[in-house]
């Protein structure tokens, strides 16, 4: 790797300190990154020794432990290494309109080696920004990043994308979903097609339904600025669980080679639909008082920073179908919920029931399931063998094992991509649009108030819907 600037506009956000600054400075703990100048730039009236106080910060024990936390680590980062401390010493702050051309000239006037931009933005200001690049002249090698959500509908993902390939060419555009940097996601693939005893039963022959959860005993957190804009469709379905989706799905990749596995990925994303009309294959819910582990949680709609008229879920599901030859008929469970009184962060594929179990073997109750973790990362499989007692009687049991938690929390994995200028682990232009065209059904029908907008107490369960049969 050679010397490389990463710019981040809109370094004084929550983004940059939550995620994307622990993420650098794990990355740079292992060694990575070799001549990285870090600039933050936003309206915001800081100084250098402001910023490069936030970079200490993020990149010291707290923030490292928080990237871990947040990653499902087990073993954070608990010193800032020689080479964080560095780049953090050295990092500036230039106060900039990011939707200014003279600023952003100005700006990318200060850029030492090939420059990185980050786009730590809301999406119309990352549009805003993007359309002041057009006049100004990038260094060569430029690479854009930018954080889902990738517009706001396939229309406008498609706008974006028509803007970005102005600016420099796809392959040096990422666009980061941190869940495929997640050590768990990723070790579907070696699952599936490492392992001869799985990939032949992951069919519509075999498998009776696909569950894609993400339910968390978290609420917002302080977070209504953004989550209110965009609720749990927009927020974690459209973009992580579909994401997640397509490497169950897909098929197998001639090799990890970005363009063939990226190839993949869209073939199945391409196939994939709402099982029925919006009504009876959605759901959209908003949390009410409740009791969440101890904790007394008011109405969401009473939540600081919420505006109640947007009526902004906070669960959501749908059930989608994969129209390929491999999955057509099994039905897709896909969930996330907020203020979820049992914490679920699993995909579970569940296997159609023997054809005929013996007369006289008793107590096959439970189907056959393969359930990868997210959090704690860990594969199981359930299934049933003779009891200890009777032989006769069947009994339920799991086998488990713990995924390993990999050397990076997730967004140091897809930092790591794209400083290696490797797009494998960002979302194409064509994928970021399927997802939203597959979405959009729902959408429209939540919005014209076709499904209505149902309620649980926090620190319950939430609704859920029947899985066609």
């Amino acid at each position: 790797m050679t010397d490389q600037t990463l710019i981040i506009l809109g370094a004084s956000g929550d983004l940059t300190a939550r995620l994307l600054l622990p993420g650098l400075g794990a990355l740079l703990t292992a060694g990575h990154v070799p001549g990285l100048t870090l600039i933050g730039a936003a309206t915001d009236d800081w100084d250098d020794a402001r910023w490069r106080q936030r970079v200490h910060d993020s990149f010291g024990a707290h923030g490292a432990s928080a990237a871990a936390e947040s990653a499902g680590q087990r073993t954070p980062v608990t010193d800032t290494a020689p080479a964080a401390s560095d780049v953090a010493d050295r990092a500036r702050w230039v106060r900039t309109d990011v939707t200014d051309p003279d600023d952003l000239r100005r700006l990318l006037g200060q850029v030492h080696g090939s420059a990185v931009i980050f786009f730590a933005l809301p999406p119309a200001v990352t549009a805003k920004a993007c359309e002041a690049l057009l006049g100004v002249d990038l260094p060569a090698g430029t690479r854009l990043v930018l954080e889902k959500p990738f517009g706001t509908g396939s229309a406008s993902a498609a706008e974006l994308n028509a803007l970005l390939s102005r600016l420099v060419p796809e392959e040096q555009v990422h666009r980061v979903d941190h869940f495929l940097g997640k050590s768990t996601v990723l070790n579907i693939l070696g699952l599936r097609f490492a392992n001869r005893i799985f990939e032949p039963v992951l069919d519509a022959t075999h498998v009776e339904s696909v569950e894609i959860v993400f339910d968390e005993n978290l609420a917002l957190e302080g977070r209504a600025g953004y989550y209110d804009k965009a609720g749990a469709l927009a927020d974690m379905i459209q973009s992580h669980l579909l994401q997640i989706l397509a490497l169950i799905t897909m098929e197998a990749p001639f090799t990890m080679a970005a363009a063939e596995f990226r190839d993949r990925k869209a073939d199945v994303l391409r196939a994939t639909r709402l099982w029925d009309d919006p009504a009876t294959s959605s759901l959209r819910a908003r949390y009410t008082a409740g009791d969440l582990d101890g904790r007394k949680l008011p109405d969401y709609a009473d939540e600081p920073g919420v505006d109640a008229a947007r009526g902004t879920e906070t669960l959501a599901e749908i059930v989608l179908a994969v129209d390929t030859w491999r999955w057509a008929g099994v039905p897709f469970r896909l969930r996330s919920g907020k203020a979820v009184g049992d914490s679920r962060k699993e995909a579970v594929i569940t296997f159609k029931r023997p054809p005929r179990v013996p007369d006289g073997l008793r107590g096959c109750d439970q189907p056959d399931r393969l359930r990868i973790g997210f959090g704690p990362d860990h594969l199981a499989i359930d299934f049933n063998i003779n009891g200890p007692g009777d032989p006769f009687e069947l009994d339920p049991v799991t086998l488990e094992a713990d995924f390993g938690q990999g050397d990076l929390p997730p967004y140091g994995e897809v930092l790591r991509g794209v400083f290696s200028d490797d797009p494998t682990l960002s979302v194409r232009a064509d994928t970021a649009e399927q997802c939203w065209r597959i979405v959009e059904p729902v959408i429209e029908a939540w919005h014209s108030g076709a499904v209505p907008l149902r309620e649980y107490p926090a620190g319950s369960g939430g609704p859920t819907l029947p899985l066609p049969r």
